[in-house]
């Protein structure tokens, strides 16, 4: 091992020290940017020691051109998007990543696996199982990521209720079957080009039969998966051409995203392995009645809202998907610091799983500037509902749903917010329109609740005309 090698494999250590602090520091929203950019530095520093390596070497013309186009390409469609992406498109783009990571792993592990057949010597079983296990974990993130990422967008060819495969269990069942019998061919028998696209192929029809049954409620948890299926691919790449940064940051990946799986999985009360079968809630938007059986729904104008608003002394805001659909982060800052101006205390209760990702409406209220400490979480927020003199839905459905507590629905179990325990209760919606479990919200025949039926940011501002006016 010469200098060079020695300064290449610091520079990679210190890339991974910077996967690992930028991920510490991603825990708290006061650090989180500071962190995404030391990751991003730590990257930098590990591509550029890589290039240094190759450069060592003595990398041809040819593949200096396409590693210099993958970076111009790659670099650049990243830059674009992350400055052109809209905040309530963030959950498609994550799982276009998503795809991104596990196809390139995946292209890797076949990169290698063709490098070896037409060597002299047999692959090694050792490096096989971690080619075939980069290929399968690799190609079913890249399938399942686009049609994640497609539900999230609503194509019609992939829509957010859930698409029941006929005879699903059984298909699941087969190709399952084929990866494993076409794995042992491989280890076993003899290596085989034809047996590896074999695999390639299953994985790919897996992924996809694994993410149409899954409703659009559950795609937090299914992103949150994809990711962390991602960073394992990633690492099985590490371990086929023996690079120790890629197994690191893989690794990190793989565990943080599994772990919020986790956490996620139980927010909604329900394990992974319930939400993967699929079948879940009936899409957003599904039209609901007047109201669930038995109740009377309660329409306020804007100045009634406004009134309770203002002379309020504590107001807790619930931020929802329809909030991020409308735009309204920072016209619901605008309401805050308005209303805090007269003396009342704001508060914003934050659903794990609000949202279509993991941080969906922390990032979305960091964005207009809300003060980290507002950012209340569940567990944090839900005793203060009952000190709550108003509690302001905005765009907030399933997550707030008392029928949560009660068993035989879809919500069943899941932890709600306890928006009903506040003294009153205003909810800005654009119709009765029911959330992605399908099934109407309690919460809008509470004797308690007026709905202000309004896209959430022209209702927001004209709260904000109205309190001024007050």
């Amino acid at each position: 091992m010469d200098a060079i090698d020695i300064l290449v494999r610091l520079a990679w250590l210190a890339g991974a020290v910077g996967f690992v602090i930028g991920l510490i520091r991603m825990n708290s929203p006061a650090t989180a940017r500071n962190g995404n950019l030391l990751s991003a530095a730590g990257m930098a520093v590990a591509i550029g020691a890589t290039g240094i390596l190759i450069l060592r070497d003595g990398g041809d013309a040819t593949a200096w051109l396409i590693i210099g186009a993958g970076v111009l390409v790659g670099g650049g469609l990243g830059l674009y998007t992350a400055r052109t992406v809209a905040m309530t498109a963030m959950p498609q783009l994550v799982s276009l990543f998503n795809a991104v990571g596990g196809g390139a792993a995946a292209l890797i592990g076949i990169d290698e696996y063709i490098r070896l057949v037409n060597s002299p010597e047999a692959a090694p079983l050792t490096t096989t199982i971690f080619v075939v296990l980069d290929i399968v974990i690799g190609s079913v993130t890249f399938s399942g990521s686009l049609i994640a990422s497609g539900k999230l967008m609503g194509l019609s060819i992939t829509p957010s209720r859930p698409v029941m495969i006929p005879g699903g269990q059984l298909v699941t069942l087969a190709l399952a079957a084929i990866v494993v019998v076409s794995a042992g061919y491989l280890f076993f028998v003899e290596d085989s080009l034809l047996v590896m696209f074999v695999i390639v192929a299953t994985a790919l029809v897996f992924g996809v039969t694994m993410t149409l049954p899954i409703g659009g409620a559950d795609m937090p948890v299914v992103i949150s998966l994809l990711n962390s299926f991602t960073g394992t691919a990633v690492a099985m790449a590490g371990f086929v051409i023996d690079n120790v940064v890629l197994i690191i940051a893989g690794a990190l990946v793989g565990a943080s995203g599994a772990i919020l799986t986790k956490l996620m999985a139980d927010a909604m009360n329900r394990s992974v392995l319930n939400i993967m079968i699929g079948g879940f809630g009936g899409g957003e938007g599904t039209v609901g009645g007047g109201g669930p059986e038995g109740g009377t729904v309660r329409s306020i104008g804007v100045d009634d809202a406004a009134i309770q608003l203002a002379y309020a002394s504590s107001v807790i805001i619930v931020p929802g998907y329809g909030l991020a659909v409308a735009q309204a982060q920072h016209a619901v800052r605008e309401l805050a610091d308005l209303l805090e101006d007269r003396g009342v205390n704001v508060n914003y209760a934050i659903h794990p799983v609000a949202g279509r990702m993991p941080g969906h409406m922390n990032v979305l209220l960091a964005e207009a500037n809300v003060p980290y400490p507002q950012l209340r979480e569940m567990e944090d927020i839900n005793p203060e509902f009952e000190r709550a003199d108003v509690a302001l839905v905005v765009g907030a459905n399933d997550v707030t749903n008392p029928a949560a507590r009660r068993s035989g629905n879809p919500v069943s179990g899941m932890p709600i917010l306890d928006v009903d325990h506040a003294k009153s209760i205003i909810v800005i919606k654009r119709s009765m329109g029911r959330g992605y479990a399908g099934i109407d919200n309690e919460l809008y025949v509470n004797p308690k609740t007026g709905m202000l039926f309004a896209d959430a940011k022209q209702g927001l501002a004209d709260l904000v005309a109205a309190v001024k006016a007050v």
